[in-house]
């Protein structure tokens, strides 16, 4: 693990890594997409194969690019657009509720 990895894994919020890699936001952005923001941050350096390579401070570039690009997606667009999660891609962003299931939930009339 280099020095880098270790001081990423001690970040939790989209916030901390924000911050971490002088990324300027809105608190407005990320308390809407704050997971979708990390997820696809973690995507783009997964589909990065150039990252062990890098030295620490290429490296340090690189994931802050990949960052600022996971951010400026749900900055232009929305979690259900970008289709992150999987509950996004599966129903099209829509919740699919049945008729039957909705009765199923009502009192008895009785």
């Amino acid at each position: 693990m280099n020095e880098l990895t270790g001081e990423l894994a001690k970040l939790s919020s989209a916030e901390e890594f924000l911050h971490f890699f002088a990324v300027p936001f809105d608190q407005k952005v990320v308390n809407v997409s704050r997971l979708h923001i990390l997820k696809r941050f973690y995507q783009y350096l997964r589909r990065d194969a150039d990252l062990s390579s890098l030295s620490g401070s290429e490296l340090f570039g690189r994931y802050r690019s990949h960052l600022i690009a996971a951010y400026d997606d749900f900055v232009r667009s929305t979690p259900a657009q970008e289709k992150v999660f999987k509950v996004f891609q599966d129903t099209d962003g829509r919740q699919q509720v049945s008729l039957d299931s909705l009765r199923a939930t009502l009192p008895s009339a009785s």
